[in-house]
Order: C-alpha cells, then sequence, then structure tokens
C-alpha cells in the first residue's frame, strides 16, 4: 500500500472539520496547491484530473484493498462496533405503553466520588465524552440508543437539557412516554443531576440520589425564589416544618452542585454541519446531495509549476517540485474519491432504511457494514470509515451515518432474517398479555419464538428482557399476584 493511497484512505474517516484543517494545512506546505475560489470548478482542475489517473484507478482500489489490515488507520474494535453478531444480543425497547412494573435503574450515583471527579477532569474529557461513555454501558436497544444519544447531544456544558422533549419525540417518530424514559436513564448518568431541564429537578436528582429528597424538601425545591431571599416565614408554612428544618435543609440545598456539567473540561463550541441533506423530492423519492460547503476546493497550479519548474537547475529541487505536483493531484483526486463515496454510502443507506425517514425510529430496519459494502461494491472496511465522523440531515433530525446500523435475528430454516427490534416487541408483547395463573419463562418464550421462525437462545431473550427493564417470570408472578389480591380486596 502506497503512502498516498493510506492517504485517500485516511481521508475518508476525517469529518468535515477535520477535513478542513488538514487541507489548510497542505495548502500552507504545498506551493502547487491552491484554493479554489470560482463558483465552479474550470477545464484546469479537470485536466489536473485526468493527468493524475493512473493504471489502477482509486475506486478500484477502494473497493479491493482490506484496509482494515493497516494498523496506524483502524483497529479491530472500530470495525467491530458494526459487526451484525456483536450487536445481535443487543436489547430493545417495548414498542408501546409500560407496564405498571416497569422501571427504570437510575444508577451510577457520584456518591462525592471526589477522585473519581478529579481523574475524569485530569484526563480532560468533556461532559459530552463522558456521557457516550456510559451509553454503552446503559446497554440500551438500537432506537432507544439513538434517542439518547439525540438528549445528550442537547445538553449545554453545564449539564442542563436543553431541547423541548415533546418536539423531539414528534420529530423522531416516537411516544413522548419513550423519550421520557430515556431521559430517565441519561439522569442516572454521572455526574448526578446532569440531564436536568431546570435548576430545581438538577437538585432534586442530586437529592434522590443522597436519598434526601423528602415532600417537606420537594416542596420547598417548588419556591427557590423565596430560598433566595430567605424568606423563612413563608418556607415554613409551604414545607409544614419548623424554621429549624427549613434552615437546615437550605444549608442542605447550597450543599449541591447547580451546575454538575462545569466539572469537565468543556470544549470550544462546534455545530454539528452535515456532509449530505436528505429531503422529500419533487417525485416523492429521496433526494440525497452533498453539502457542497463541507467539500473542500483546491486546485493544482500547473502554471505555476511549469514556471518554477523551468528555473529549478538542481536536481533536490526538481525532486521536490515532482513530489509537490504528485501530492496535489492525488489530494484533489483523493478529495474526489472522498466525496463521491460519501454520496453512494449515504445513498444506500437511505434505500436500506426507508422505513425510518418515513415512520420513525422504530421502523430501522436490520442493517450491517456487509449488506451496504456489497451493494456499492465496496469493502467493509470502507464502509466503516465513511461511516464514521459523518453526519445526514433528514426530515427527522440530524444523525450520524453509523447509528443507521442494526442488528439482526436469524431465522429457522434458512428463511428470511427477523429484525432485532421485532422480536423484541414480540417478547415484550407476549409478556403483557401473559396472565398470572401461566407466567411465560425465557424457555417458554423461545420455544414460541422458535415456532414462529425466529432462532434465538435463551440468554439473548433474557438479556432483551432485562433490557427493557422486565422482571423475571418468578418476580413477575409474585408482583401480578399481589395486584390480584389488592384488586379482590377492593
Amino acid at each position: 500500500m502506497t503512502p498516498q493511497l493510506q492517504q485517500a484512505i485516511k481521508l475518508l474517516q476525517l469529518s468535515n472539520v477535520e477535513l478542513a484543517e488538514y487541507c489548510e494545512q497542505e495548502l500552507e506546505r504545498n506551493p502547487i496547491l491552491e484554493r479554489d475560489e470560482r463558483d465552479n470548478a474550470g477545464d484546469g482542475e479537470r485536466e489536473a484530473v485526468e493527468a493524475a489517473s493512473k493504471k489502477e484507478t482509486l475506486d478500484s482500489e477502494l473497493a479491493r484493498e482490506d484496509f482494515s489490515k493497516v494498523a496506524d488507520l483502524d483497529s479491530a474494535s472500530h470495525e467491530n462496533m458494526y459487526d451484525g453478531d456483536t450487536q445481535a444480543a443487543a436489547p430493545a425497547p417495548s414498542s408501546g405503553s409500560l407496564t405498571d412494573w416497569t422501571t427504570v435503574k437510575a444508577g451510577n450515583a457520584f456518591d462525592g466520588d471526589e477522585d473519581l471527579l478529579e481523574s475524569t477532569v485530569a484526563d480532560g474529557g468533556t461532559l459530552k465524552d463522558h456521557l457516550m461513555d456510559q451509553v454503552s454501558i446503559a446497554a440500551l436497544p438500537p432506537d432507544m440508543r439513538l434517542i439518547c444519544l439525540q438528549l445528550i447531544d442537547s445538553i449545554d456544558e453545564a449539564g442542563y437539557l436543553r431541547a423541548d422533549i415533546g418536539e423531539m419525540a414528534e420529530r423522531l417518530g416516537v411516544a413522548l412516554c419513550d423519550v421520557e424514559e430515556v431521559l430517565r436513564v441519561v439522569q442516572g448518568f454521572d455526574p448526578v443531576g446532569v440531564g436536568a431541564r431546570d435548576l430545581a429537578e438538577c437538585l432534586a436528582i442530586q437529592l434522590k440520589a443522597q436519598n434526601r429528597y423528602d415532600p417537606a424538601i420537594a416542596a420547598l425545591l417548588t419556591r427557590l425564589d423565596l430560598v433566595a431571599r430567605r424568606d423563612l416565614s413563608a418556607l415554613t408554612q409551604l414545607c409544614g416544618v419548623d424554621v429549624e428544618d427549613v434552615t437546615d435543609m437550605i444549608a442542605e440545598i447550597r450543599g449541591l452542585t447547580p451546575k454538575p456539567g462545569l466539572a469537565f473540561h468543556s470544549e470550544p463550541v462546534q455545530p454539528v454541519v452535515p456532509d449530505v441533506f436528505v429531503r422529500v423530492g419533487s417525485d416523492g423519492a429521496w433526494a440525497i446531495e452533498l453539502n457542497s460547503d463541507t467539500l473542500p476546493r483546491l486546485l493544482v497550479n500547473s502554471r505555476y509549476y511549469a514556471q518554477v519548474s523551468k528555473g529549478a537547475r538542481d536536481k533536490d529541487a526538481k525532486t521536490y517540485l515532482t513530489e509537490c505536483l504528485n501530492n496535489a493531484n492525488w489530494l484533489v483526486k483523493s478529495l474526489d474519491q472522498r466525496a463521491r463515496t460519501i454520496l453512494k454510502v449515504s445513498s444506500e443507506i437511505v434505500r436500506q432504511q426507508d422505513g425510518f425517514l418515513t415512520y420513525g425510529v422504530r421502523h430501522l430496519r436490520p442493517l450491517n457494514l456487509r449488506t451496504v459494502a456489497d451493494a456499492i461494491g465496496m469493502h467493509e472496511s470502507t464502509v466503516s470509515r465513511v461511516t464514521s465522523n459523518k453526519y445526514i440531515a433528514t426530515p427527522r433530525g440530524l444523525f450520524e451515518l453509523k447509528y443507521f446500523f442494526t442488528a439482526s435475528i436469524q431465522a429457522v430454516n434458512g428463511q428470511e432474517a427477523h429484525s432485532a427490534e421485532a422480536v423484541r416487541d414480540r417478547i415484550r408483547e407476549m409478556i403483557e398479555r401473559e396472565q398470572a395463573i401461566e407466567i411465560l419463562s425465557d424457555d417458554r418464550i423461545v420455544s414460541l419464538l422458535t415456532a414462529d421462525g425466529v432462532n434465538i437462545a435463551r440468554r439473548t431473550v433474557a438479556k432483551y428482557r432485562e433490557a427493557m427493564r422486565i422482571p423475571s417470570s418468578v418476580e413477575r408472578r409474585r408482583l401480578k399476584s399481589g395486584h390480584d389480591m389488592i384488586s379482590a380486596a377492593r
């Protein structure tokens, strides 16, 4: 693999911001390159690209090479992120309303662990990085993970959620209760208090984590304006306690962290700019186009090269100019190839995930790298790089391309694979419809699914059930029996 080809591969996985910085560096070091200030690329650029064409085009090289073996450009873990087998056990949520016994684990309370906080700050991580690290631990299913990522993107550096969850639910095509459920999960992340929508909720989350949230302090949080004025008379009447208790509660609140996100290093505000736009065309089909604003436009100044090469007398100068010309030609061609590859991959993802764009998150199809790679005639590692750090703007919001890869469950007797999300929904429906006298065990669920043509292991059913916050069959039997006893008593 030549250094130039390695450069072309590296360009694929750069974000548009990183690519702009890289091109600026190349413009500074290569005198043959110049920025294209024109509205449209002219004949000079096309001639330069044609002159740089080799016997084997970059298209075929990108298609046939196994770039995953290039250690300095990728790692096995990066590609395994999208592997279908790896994600096959990833759980998904219910697609209906939550049952009475469904719970959300808050967990991950900070509990005053100052050493952890100091080490996190010392590492220079941002709040978003810290939250993203906890997403994988939460083991959310693909559609809930998508909601979670949207929520995290809407959290400011102080740790507050700055988005309307009702509007988010409508845009994603999901139920408001699903967004609220995922928000509760995010609010269970570290640092305690993150994801709150206002100061009162932030303080309440911290108090609950310390097991100090009671009716009196809950009433006090509803009138923080009185706390600010230290109107003890009004607060004692509001909370139903004496002045001493109110004073203690105020002192306790003052010991909390009003802006938990500020404990982390903040990064310069860098708005995410989409690389690809998806819109509904005039014919009703999806129209896909590249964002021209994110595409660096460079030219090879052949005239300047001709002028300076005439005056080059020593061998080193001629070699230097030749290398500059070759590098410039290759960079221009690589940028063009990068743009066409992103468009090709994005178009296939849109084709595969048409249901999501039309109906919402719950219609995400099972999708992995190989499916897209085979469809467009490229290697999986190339698709992996293209989908990393690239964003697509859709009518349902802005998403990273890699978010559209979801797992599948194999079918019995070689039939068409089932969507993991659909299988999880079936598990949820089975459990919701069960009667107290006939609670379904995980083994029984496996038997029912196998009879319907779904090839699934018991441990996978258990993992899906736990991810949907559904108790075991033993716990459900006890809960439903207790519920029936209460109903009978009434």
